[in-house]
């Protein structure tokens, strides 16, 4: 069993590959999340995410890489729905997640619960480290005092004023960088090899790429965009 240490040391400077696919998907399965993150291991990802617990323990029994667990609760009825409840939490872990990603935004979260006492009771009760996913240096600055190991710019974009962001969250991740003492993650809209690179520039300690590379809805319609038969469609 690797330390806390040698974990995030390992996760430096490399690609974490965000391996979900949205519910109504005919991937959406565990098999084939995990022949996913299998693929990613073989190309050289150092790390994987991955939603719900039945494909964190298909992708742990099939990869040897550390699993960025989550799972989604309530997404489109409730703002804070990334593993929001310390029950969420637990699970997450309970299924072999190296880490367990929470929603670490300053929102209520469901039952008012505290997320200050759901990282103090997985350091407690599990061996999973913590990253917390923020969208502002503050609650970045709060997570890590909170005592999570990682803090990513997951959800920078998502809410309050920066709801109309596009493109990754560089200007968040160059203050977190500066004020924030744990290693940092850039995750969200990387979709180049120049987003990356960026990333990596302005001090990212790894990045996460998911839609880009997994999420084949997208590509397909990114791709379909530019056929003759969809513009034909747009003059219609």
């Amino acid at each position: 069993m690797k330390s806390s240490t040698e974990i995030i040391r390992g996760l430096k400077g490399g690609l974490l590959v965000s391996c979900q696919e949205p519910k109504t998907s005919p991937l959406n399965h565990p098999q084939i999340i995990a022949a996913l993150a299998k693929a990613a291991e073989i190309c050289g990802a150092v790390g994987v995410r991955i939603e719900g617990t039945k494909n964190i323990r298909a992708v742990c029994s099939s990869v040897k890489l550390p699993v960025v667990g989550i799972e989604k609760l309530g997404r489109g009825i409730r703002p804070v729905y990334i593993t929001p409840t310390l029950a969420s939490a637990r699970r997450v872990a309970r299924a072999g997640a190296t880490i367990v990603a929470l929603d670490c935004t300053a929102r209520q979260r469901p039952g008012n619960e505290s997320i200050e006492a759901i990282i103090g009771d997985l350091k407690r009760k599990s061996q999973a480290l913590v990253m917390a996913d923020v969208s502002t240096v503050e609650e970045g600055i709060a997570a890590a005092g909170m005592g999570a190991d990682l803090v990513a710019t997951t959800l920078y974009g998502y809410t309050g004023e920066d709801c109309d962001h596009r493109g990754p969250a560089f200007g968040l991740l160059r203050k977190l960088v500066r004020n924030v003492p744990v290693p940092i993650i850039l995750e969200g809209r990387v979709h180049t090899p120049e987003d990356l690179r960026k990333g990596f520039d302005l001090g990212a300690h790894a990045v996460v790429v998911g839609t880009a590379i997994t999420n084949i809805e997208w590509l397909v319609r990114t791709f379909i965009e530019s056929t003759p038969r969809a513009k034909e469609d747009l003059r219609a």
